[in-house]
């Protein structure tokens, strides 16, 4: 019995191994490539949903200005109503006066001291309607995105 030739055997080796090498590279170019497709198209989903974010965002940013300009207008009319004196302070809130020009008969720095109550009460009130604008905003943005993040996970 005769053993074949080692060179025989070597280049069978060589031949095999380079038919193995060969088919896992391009294998892997087959896999890079769809992985590639895979991560352009998960690219484009991003895009789409953060643009939808940023529209959703943006309606709220301009849902919050204009609920703050109504704001605002009320303000500047209740300050006209107050300086022109339509509002007044009911005469129950306001404490006995202690200093001697309202004793004495004096209204004109009580009224005006009203008055600035009466602006400061309305500022105070502006400017919590304003938070409470803003604080609606947030919460609105917030829920509008993890339903839209929640959404796209399922």
């Amino acid at each position: 019995m005769r053993l074949p030739n080692p060179w025989m055997i070597l280049g069978a080796i060589f031949a095999a191994s380079l038919v193995y090498f060969y088919a896992h590279h391009v294998g892997y170019a087959k896999r890079d490539q769809e992985m590639q497709l895979e991560i352009a198209r998960l690219n484009q989903d991003a895009r789409e949903k953060e643009q939808k974010l940023a529209e959703d965002l943006n309606q709220t940013s301009s849902q919050l200005k204009e609920a703050n300009d109504v704001v605002t207008k009320k303000q500047i009319d209740l300050d006209a109503a107050i300086r022109s004196g339509r509002v007044r302070l009911n005469s129950s809130c306001v404490q006995a006066a202690t200093n001697p020009t309202s004793a004495s008969g004096n209204n004109q720095a009580g009224s005006e001291s009203d008055t600035e109550t009466l602006r400061l009460i309305a500022q105070i009130a502006a400017d919590g309607d304003n938070a409470i604008n803003k604080l609606n905003a947030c919460i609105t943005a917030y829920e509008q995105v993890r339903s839209q993040i929640n959404d796209s996970n399922r």
